[in-house]
Parts: structure tokens; C-alpha cells; sequence
């Protein structure tokens, strides 16, 4: 009766013993699961790019509402000379650079443009289409296999208007439906966001 009791005691303490065991391995499995989604969450993050070129300061707010939403890396594009603060001195320098399709030159580098999947590029709309400093700095990269995402801000125009230059030159990348966004307007660049996916 004393070697059967011992041995219940013993069956039951071994069945004890290895569900704690599996517990632990259950929670160890789940941690390093957590630990794994989490590195998954900030690849996602150093994936994306947003880079845009403002003047007026419009376009830096939609940019900075961007990263606040999707994350990601931001770049702000420059040109070595910089375009004139007035409006009117501004919009005659564009008109002779898109009319000579010209490609000013950038004091703005991205040396690991490679480590980038998804490129948000920003710009303001200047005489129906975008400002040829955003020529210059699509022309600068291999943007093959990437992923192109437009916005724009502009008085009146749409960015429809760019989409022939933007797509000429990104002819080897997939570029996404862009957006003219009102920096005011959160709601809608939002919604273009989690239409186009990229909502966290």
C-alpha cells in the first residue's frame, strides 16, 4: 500500500514539474515573440523616408504630421543656393528653372537611401508641377523597387499636375495616389494614410 501511494505521489509531482516546465517555455516563447515584433515594428519604421522641400512652411507641416503618424526617418531638401525668401523674386527663379528643366544643386545628401523601402517626397506646386530641386534629388538615387508617396501643398493646383514629372522619373519604383494636403487639415491626411495603408 506504501510503495502504491509513493508512487501516485511521485507521478503526481513529476505531471507538477512538467507543466510548470511548459509554462515556462510557454512565457519564454511568448517574450521572445513580443521581443521580436517590437525589432519588426522599428525595421518598419527606419523602412520609411519622408523627404520634402518647403518655402513657405506648408509643406514642412504636412511633412512633420506625416512622421508623427507613419514614423520613419525626415529629411528636409535644400538646395546649395538657397530659392529667395520673396514670393514674387521665388516664383520668377522656378519659372526659368522649369522652363530650362533645370537641376539645382542640393546641399541635401542621403547616404543610406538603399536601407529605404517607402519614400514620402513633399513639395509645393510651382508653375503647375513640382519644383525642379525635386528633380534633382529623385535623379540622385536608385529608386528601383522602391515605393514613391507624393504630397503637396498649393494655392490652387492639384498635385495631379506633377504626376507626369514625379512618374517620369520614378519609372523604375511603384508610386502610390499622392495627396494635396492643407497643413490644417490632419483629418484627411489621415485618411489618404490608412487609405494608402501606412497607418500604424
Amino acid at each position: 500500500m506504501k510503495k502504491l501511494l509513493c508512487l501516485c505521489l511521485i507521478i503526481v509531482a513529476s505531471l507538477l514539474f512538467g507543466a510548470c516546465g511548459n509554462s515556462s517555455a510557454t512565457q519564454s516563447e511568448q517574450n521572445q515573440q513580443e521581443t521580436q515584433a517590437a525589432d519588426n515594428s522599428q525595421n518598419t519604421d527606419k523602412k520609411i523616408l519622408i523627404a520634402y522641400l518647403s518655402h513657405s512652411g506648408n509643406t514642412e507641416k504636412v511633412a512633420q504630421e506625416i512622421h508623427e503618424i507613419v514614423g520613419g526617418d525626415i529629411v528636409k531638401i535644400e538646395t546649395v543656393n538657397p530659392y529667395p525668401s520673396d514670393y514674387h523674386e521665388c516664383t520668377e527663379v522656378a519659372k526659368a528653372e522649369k522652363e530650362n528643366n533645370a537641376r539645382p544643386k542640393l546641399s541635401t545628401v542621403v547616404n543610406n537611401m538603399e536601407d529605404y523601402d517607402t519614400i514620402f517626397i513633399g513639395y509645393p506646386i510651382w508653375w503647375h508641377t513640382a519644383p525642379m530641386a525635386i528633380g534633382t534629388f529623385l535623379e540622385s538615387y536608385d529608386l528601383s523597387g522602391k515605393t514613391i508617396v507624393p504630397f503637396c501643398t498649393s494655392g490652387g493646383s492639384d498635385i495631379a499636375e506633377s504626376m507626369p514629372m514625379i512618374n517620369e522619373l520614378c519609372q523604375n519604383a511603384t508610386v502610390k495616389e499622392g495627396l494635396t494636403a492643407s497643413p490644417s487639415n490632419v483629418s484627411e491626411i489621415k485618411d489618404w494614410l490608412n487609405e494608402l495603408g501606412y497607418i500604424k
